[in-house]
């Protein structure tokens, strides 16, 4: 009572009854708590949590966590799926059914008035009300619960994943057809890559990680005659029976300077856990640049996204790596608040896209530097990243075998010199729109002076699309993905082609130049927790900047599996 003490008389006390609601947990919000798909708030939440005037955005499908876009891989929760297929977790609700059963036994007793109770005129001496019950909320462990989590933390975590893909193109139009052109003739490729990802725990912040893949398969046409090619899965290795090989061997270490803490999920590479607001990573070894560099929230990973080789990459980043994407190189990461430098040298291979590397970092190594802002705009979030690099391998110039054809076979590989350079920017943006909605846009451009040397043969790029995520037609959590990829050449790579000319991954003896025009449209479908098909259209106009030949229908069926 207003102005009272803190004692209550017998008539104003709780009720044993009373007190078991108290102590039961709310119906409907234990079966929101349940049913819903809870996850553990990840990397996507920690950047969305890092922008300035962030706050949690309103629950989607079932998702109650923060996050800075939609449609990030999904990654399940820490009971099953990645992080915790090998490792469960105490649960959250509190220990009070043996309680609340006490209580209403109690309630079921006569009470006091009835039983001999002293009379209104003489009262029995008022008790202290119990003490108050505060009922757990949710996504605040209570000190024991944070105990008992931290105790569960697992020092170890083991995935897989797999991803098969059949493609098919119908005959189409071709003026002619030279040694890299993709074949006029209706034909068929199947590929698939599958892996084991461990991740072990050395000390606090330090990660230890191991990560053997296997492939097989091969692309359209072995996978030439288009330079923003159709499958993300697909490597020229020239031979299509399944091959393993080392994809990541490294260690991690963050270095937490203080300003408070963000959660991280766990997610393909990476335990769950939170760490410092402001931080710097560091990652040695075996592994992908683009784990660090070039990413984007709706378009980064071919085996779940979009599948064109333009889209989950930046097309004119010639981004240091082996035929397979891996190579070895240390990256650092600094994030502060709402934004983050990155820098890196990472080997290049000793041939243009071949398997060997060259360990002389004086003779070649790419260097790589980046600036990403996280911010809010109109309570959404997005993210802007502007990438600097500098490649430095023995590579073949376009203008000297144009001097000279006849004395170089018209062949760039003729004309190669060790200290070659090429240098080039990219810009990748996202932006949420809605609740399930994102927008981005991918640009970059190279030089153009020197031949590529280990993506493809791309040296302008400007590509943009959209992704819708909900539920149609009795399917849960589909992902429906539309993007448009127009890619170009510089004057020398162009006249070099014309000339008739080969790169590593197009030359069709002769050109008739035109931006290549590449689609990209998507329906995924997850059908459970760990299996997801996708059925992907991709229409080519010009393929290898042909106006001669095309257009190409590629249709794709892909399938994906990942625990």
């Amino acid at each position: 009572m207003p102005g009272g003490n803190n004692v209550l008389g017998p008539k104003d006390s709780p009720t044993a009854a009373e007190i078991a609601m108290n102590l039961l947990p709310c119906g409907e919000g234990l079966a929101k708590r349940q049913g819903g798909r809870r996850r553990t708030v990840g990397r996507a939440a920690a950047w969305a949590a890092l922008a300035p005037g962030a706050k949690a955005r309103p629950a989607v499908q079932g998702r109650t966590e923060p996050e800075r876009g939609i449609l990030r891989r999904a990654t399940p929760g820490p009971s099953r799926g990645r992080a915790g297929a090998f490792a469960a977790r105490p649960g959250r609700n509190p220990p009070t059914r043996g309680l609340a059963v006490l209580a209403l036994l109690l309630a079921a007793l006569p009470r006091g008035s009835q039983a001999g109770e002293a009379p209104e005129s003489a009262p029995a001496p008022s008790a202290p009300s119990p003490a108050p019950v505060s009922e757990p909320v949710e996504g605040i462990a209570t000190p024991l619960e944070a105990e008992k989590e931290e105790a569960a933390e697992p020092w170890y975590v083991l995935h897989f994943h797999f991803t098969g893909a059949t493609q098919a193109h119908p005959a189409f139009y071709a003026k002619y057809s030279g040694a890299n052109s993709l074949s006029p003739s209706a034909e068929a490729a199947t590929a698939f890559v599958t892996g084991i990802h461990l991740g072990v725990r050395l000390w606090p912040e330090a990660e230890f990680v191991f990560d053997p893949e296997m492939s097989g398969g091969y692309g359209l046409s072995q996978t030439l005659g288009v330079a923003a090619f159709p499958s993300g899965i697909v490597y020229r290795v020239g031979n299509p029976a399944p091959a393993i090989y080392l994809a990541r061997l490294l260690l991690r270490q963050t270095i937490g300077l203080g300003g408070g803490t963000v959660p991280l999920e766990a997610g393909a590479d990476d335990f769950a856990r939170t760490r410092d607001r402001v931080a710097l990573t560091l990652t040695a070894g075996r592994l992908s640049v683009t784990d660090v560099f070039d990413g984007n929230a709706y378009a980064h990973d071919p085996e779940t996204q979009f599948f064109n080789w333009a889209l989950f990459a930046s097309g004119a980043w010639d981004y240091p790596a082996d035929t397979r994407g891996y190579t070895w190189g240390v990256l650092a990461d600094l994030s502060v608040d709402w934004w983050s430098v990155k820098a890196g040298v990472a080997l290049e291979p000793q041939y243009a896209n071949l398997l060997p590397l060259e360990w002389d970092i004086t003779k070649a190594r790419g260097l790589m530097a980046e600036y990403d802002a996280r911010y809010q705009l109109f309570g959404r979030h997005g993210t802007a990243r502007v990438l600097l690099y500098l490649n430095t391998a023995r590579m073949g110039s376009y203008a000297q075998v144009l001097a000279d054809p006849v004395a170089y076979g018209n062949s760039i590989a003729a004309t190669r010199q060790d200290g070659r350079k090429k240098y080039g920017a990219a810009l990748s943006w996202d932006q949420q729109v809605t609740d399930s909605l994102g927008v981005f846009v991918r640009a970059s451009i190279d030089d153009g002076a020197t031949e590529t040397w280990a993506f493809t043969e791309i040296d302008r790029s400007l590509g943009f699309g959209a992704v819708q995520a909900g539920n149609l037609w009795g399917f849960k959590d589909y992902e429906l993905g539309g993007a448009v990829v127009i890619d170009g050449l510089s004057q020398l790579h162009r006249l070099y082609l014309q000339g008739g000319g080969y790169g590593f991954i197009i030359g069709d003896g002769q050109l008739n130049y035109a931006p290549e025009v590449v689609g990209d449209f998507y329906f995924r479908v997850h059908f459970t927790d760990f299996i997801d098909a996708s059925v992907i259209y991709q229409p080519v106009f010009n393929p290898a900047y042909n106006r001669d030949r095309g257009p190409v229908q590629v249709f794709s069926g892909r399938v994906h599996v990942a625990f």
